[in-house]
């Protein structure tokens, strides 16, 4: 019996050999990668699939009336020795108070005052918790719906020309807009605006812009307003507008004062639709780009924004699929001939 085992073996040498060999290296192989903790992807996927697996997080919005509204009118005239002219919109009788040199310290203390001790909703209350580091005040009545313009000047004797080196211990001005009746304070939950605004000096001569708003709940929250990178017919003037060299030369200064954001400078197209299907409507704002670019339809296919490649934690409509259908219907009875009955 030994004799053919051995035979068998001889006969079968090359073949026992070689599978003597793969087993040794499927097995050292394995040990190797899993001391190493290596992990080979394998995506396994349908070619008819286009839905993404992975859901992107849909934010729950609460709609709130915001009754606060501030442009500044000719900022190409702005400056911080011929002052700026402001144009108030409000939806109700309010006060704006502009500091002039207001302390960065102390602004964003006074927020944090706003959460937690007492709710800035008066000038006084801000005032207090600025504890008077801020150079110059000035204060205005505003009516109701009333878009006079006003203007904000420094006096001559401050004497200030520019607010020295970056990083800057004060902001050029901080805008405060504030319920004037008691009554309204109830009733609205955002009870006043603040509005930082760059004013160009001897130092920065950049334009002037609203650099940070932000509004204050009665609950004792604060938000940061945004703006939306929206594909939308408007009459404003795009950037692209604005000649290179200046915008790259702005962007610079912004970078260097801490005050410019990461935000890619994408010229969308001026249309109302979907930048991918280009049918529907846009609806959808994606998070953290900011970007409006997508509808309904399109939105749960894609986990990175189409226009700028980021990935999106999270989105909101901003629109609710019910305000749609009545947009829709109203649109259709508009268009419809007289006479004609459905």
């Amino acid at each position: 019996m030994a004799e053919v085992f051995l035979v068998m073996l001889y006969e079968d040498l090359p073949l026992f050999c070689i599978t003597v060999v793969f087993i040794c290296f499927l097995v050292t192989s394995g040990l190797v990668l899993g001391c190493f903790g290596l992990v080979v992807p394998v995506i396994l996927r349908n070619s008819e699939e286009t839905e993404s697996s992975t859901r992107v997080l849909k934010k729950r919005m609460r709609q709130v009336k915001n009754p606060f509204g501030l442009e500044i009118t000719r900022p190409a005239t702005a400056s911080v020795t011929q002052g700026v002219t402001l144009t108030p919109d409000c939806l109700e009788d309010c006060i704006l108070t502009c500091y002039w040199g207001c302390s960065v310290q102390k602004l964003h203390e006074a927020l944090q005052k706003h959460v937690y001790c007492f709710r800035i909703k008066t000038p006084q209350a801000l005032e207090d918790a600025l504890y008077s580091e801020y150079l110059y005040r000035q204060q205005y009545f505003i009516k109701k719906n009333d878009k006079e313009e006003k203007y904000c000047q420094l006096p001559e004797d401050a004497q200030v020309v520019d607010f020295g080196p970056v990083p800057r211990s004060r902001y050029p001005l901080v805008a405060l807009l504030t319920l004037a009746d008691e009554e309204d304070r109830e009733i609205y939950d955002i009870i006043s605006m603040v509005a930082v605004i760059h004013i160009p000096d001897e130092s920065y001569r950049l334009s002037c812009r609203i650099l940070y708003q932000y509004l204050l709940l009665a609950q004792g929250q604060y938000h940061d307003l945004k703006q939306l990178f929206m594909s939308a017919n408007n009459t404003a003037p795009s950037p692209s507008d604005t000649p290179p060299g200046e915008r790259s030369t702005d962007r610079s200064l912004l970078e260097k004062a801490g005050l410019a954001e990461d935000e890619p400078e994408l010229h969308e197209e001026t249309s109302k639709d979907c930048v991918v299907c280009q049918n529907g409507a846009v609806n959808w704002v994606l998070l953290p780009c900011r970007h409006t670019c997508l509808c309904d339809g399109c939105v749960k296919y894609f986990q990175q924004c189409p226009m700028c490649r980021q990935f999106v934690q999270e989105s909101f409509p901003l629109c609710s699929k019910k305000e749609q259908d009545e947009d829709e219907s109203t649109h259709i009875l508009q268009d419809v001939p007289p006479g004609r009955v459905f």
